[in-house]
């Protein structure tokens, strides 16, 4: 595989896919609530039991549509930030997946039986189970540390990007053969034959 022509590609996809299921696992339910009073479940979406899930999803999201037209410097950039929300949000999720603190459904619990007060809630509290949702945002952040490693490691090697939002003379006194199909189209739309 041509790290040059593809690195950015998987980067940007990896990105994307990293904060696509962080954005829609945040409108899921991530933990079912089951009372000792055996009253109706209460279920937890990802947003409630992470605040941060949602705001830091849109931010992979960002970053990685970013990464498509940014320069070498903020490539670097770019991935550090994306690898430092992949570690917080992976700590964060497994932290609510395998201990299962009761912050994570405190707020909708206090909501829906307008009970308030660590203990209290406790109390009223039989079990609380996971959904599959944690998993799969779980492994969408190791896609994105994965990712961001990668782009951290690959950056360098990326061909440039961006020539169609540069002036001509940019362009073309930073050309050192064809960049991809749209590049060369454009050389031909100029005059330049990009096969020389």
């Amino acid at each position: 595989m041509n790290v040059a022509r593809r690195g950015r590609s998987l980067s940007v996809i990896g990105l994307l896919i990293a904060g696509g299921i962080g954005i829609i696992s945040s409108t899921q339910t991530w933990l079912t609530v089951n009372r000792v009073d055996a009253a109706e479940p209460i279920l937890v979406p990802g947003a409630d039991a992470m605040a941060l899930l949602a705001p830091l999803s849109l931010a992979v999201l960002a970053v990685g549509a970013a990464l498509a037209l940014v320069g070498k410097v903020l490539r670097y950039v770019f991935a550090m930030l994306a690898l430092l929300a992949g570690g917080l949000l992976a700590w964060w999720t497994a932290e609510i997946l395998f201990t299962t603190p009761l912050s994570a459904v405190a707020p909708t619990v206090t909501e829906t039986t307008g009970l308030a007060g660590s203990a209290t809630v406790a109390e009223m509290i039989a079990s609380i189970v996971p959904s599959a949702w944690p998993v799969l945002a779980l492994i969408g952040w190791a896609v994105q540390i994965i990712t961001a490693v990668f782009a951290l490691l690959t950056a360098h090697r990326w061909q440039r990007g961006g020539r169609r939002f540069q002036t001509d003379a940019e362009a073309h006194d930073q050309h050192d053969g064809p960049v991809d199909a749209i590049d060369s189209w454009d050389d031909l739309s100029h005059g330049t034959d990009p096969t020389r």
